[in-house]
Order: structure tokens, then C-alpha cells, then sequence
């Protein structure tokens, strides 16, 4: 089971088990990770799941998609780690990623 690591902007660190195949959202939201409201439940309907990815995994997640990205235009303090966490899916490749939300998210 892949573990991620949920930081808040004061350095709180939150380390979970992730279930394959759900998104890094999802494990946050039952969770209840502060910062990670997910108001559009996953839909990449909003920019509410902002996360800042820890420079090591961004090969491993890969770059936003068109939708995404256009989302990511409308949050604040994007940065070029900045993803949804809606559209990262966890699988093994991810066991310790560490996900950072932003200030303006809490």
C-alpha cells in the first residue's frame, strides 16, 4: 500500500496509506487533510485540490493536462510543481510522495 505525505504550509507533515488506483484527492478527503477541499469532488471542475508536488515525483505524475491545467489558471500561487491532486491517481510508483498545500488553501 503506497504512503503519501501531506504537508501543510507550516511544515505539518500527515503521512497516509493510499489505496491504488483512487487519486491522492480522495486519500485526502477521507483523511480530512486540512487544505484539500475538493469542492467539485474530483470532476477538475475547480482548483480547491491544490497541491504543490515535491520535485522527486513530478516525472512520476507527469504534467497536467489541457483541463487541468486550465483549472491550475485559476488557483492562486501556481507554481511549476503545482498539480490537482484530483488527477494523480496512486499506484506504487507513488509509495512517498509528499504533496504540499498551498497557504492560500488553509
Amino acid at each position: 500500500m503506497p504512503k503519501i505525505t501531506f504537508v501543510d504550509h507550516t511544515g505539518e507533515e500527515r503521512t497516509l496509506d493510499a489505496t491504488n488506483g483512487e487519486t491522492v484527492m480522495e486519500t485526502a478527503i477521507k483523511n480530512a487533510v486540512p487544505g484539500i477541499d475538493a469542492d467539485c469532488g474530483g470532476a477538475c471542475a475547480c482548483a480547491t485540490c491544490h497541491v504543490y508536488v515535491d520535485d522527486a515525483f513530478m516525472a512520476k505524475v507527469g504534467q497536467p493536462e489541457d483541463m487541468e491545467q486550465s483549472m491550475l489558471d485559476f488557483a492562486e500561487n501556481v507554481q511549476d510543481n503545482s498539480r490537482l491532486s484530483c488527477q494523480i491517481t496512486v499506484s506504487d510508483a507513488l509509495d512517498g510522495l509528499r504533496v504540499t498545500t498551498p497557504e492560500s488553501q488553509h
